[in-house]
């Protein structure tokens, strides 16, 4: 391998993923497009294995052009009704990265909300926790707020946390709760009569997972709101509006991932003081996994 040293620090970040954070490409095609083609060199060296780590202070170029890795940047974004969970769409219609601005670099949805649903939905460039937070055995709670049609019976909303067999397969609401109206944080509109509102909290992210649920036990979804997402809520945003998580809300969307909180570096905000002693973050509850596990009724 030309110009490879041999010995390769432990430390720092494997060459293929720093060019990935760069915005020079995608993992698999900067290792087979840029590496391996002998296009990349690290302090004057060419590089052509992608595991070889560079380190704070390192030179890489690409062609002989100096590239530094995009700082992580994680958006909270209210989507509105009508607006694609997409990074772009061939049909020309607008996207949630669309609503946010493009001098904050390459971004892309966490997830997907339907088109014609509305609410919580994050915006990032890091895909290692976006990989985790969308990970089927972590099972992140989801919580929406449905307006439905008519307005739900109380043996309706104990048939959605039994369950109903849906065509991929048996899903349940974790959690079903009864509301008076739209919850804070919602925009509010027009209700229809004889229409009610409930919230339910779901774990696996299904396609439609939960207009399907009701309609299993009757009820016509007429609006869905993402309200939360693990332990971030929906609040003090209008649709189409977005926000920078705060430093302790990277912490805790860091933990219910799984993965460890950076402390250093400028990637991201460092933890405050009460979230290194621990303070606010919310507990993980056990026996999340798979869709008719059963939980207590606690929020997860």
């Amino acid at each position: 391998m030309s110009g490879d040293s041999g010995r390769r620090p432990t430390a720092g970040t494997r060459l293929q993923k720093y060019l990935a954070h760069a915005g020079v490409a995608a993992r698999r095609r900067a290792e087979v497009e840029y590496i391996a083609a002998g296009r990349v060199t690290v302090n004057g060296r060419v590089v052509q294995d992608p595991a070889v780590r560079v380190r704070p202070g390192d030179d890489v170029r690409v062609d002989g052009r100096p590239v530094e890795p995009e700082a992580t940047v994680t958006l909270l974004v209210y989507k509105p009704v009508g607006v694609i969970s997409a990074a772009s769409d061939g049909r020309g219609r607008p996207t949630v990265v669309d609503l946010v601005p493009s001098g904050l670099g390459r971004l892309y949805p966490v997830g997907r909300l339907d088109t014609d649903s509305e609410g919580l939905l994050l915006v990032t460039n890091d895909g290692a926790l976006t990989q985790a937070l969308l990970h089927p055995r972590r099972g992140l709670p989801r919580t929406y707020a449905a307006l439905v049609a008519p307005a739900p019976s109380e043996t309706q909303l104990r048939d959605l946390g039994v369950g109903a067999a849906l065509s991929d397969g048996w899903a349940r609401a974790q959690q079903v709760t009864r509301l008076p109206g739209p919850p804070a944080g919602v925009a509010h509109a027009p209700q229809a009569s004889g229409a009610g509102w409930l919230s339910l909290v779901l774990h696996e992210g299904r396609n439609r997972e939960a207009r399907r649920l009701c309609a299993a036990v009757g009820l016509d979804v007429l609006r869905l709101v993402r309200t939360g997402f693990g332990p971030l809520v929906l609040s003090g945003l209008a649709p189409g509006a977005w926000r920078h998580l705060d430093a302790e809300e990277i912490v805790l969307l860091r933990r219910a991932a799984g993965r460890r909180p950076r402390v250093r570096g400028t990637m991201e905000p460092t933890p405050s003081a009460a979230e290194r002693d621990g303070g606010g973050a919310r507990r993980k509850v056990k026996g999340e996994r798979g869709p008719v596990g059963l939980q207590s009724g606690r929020r997860a």
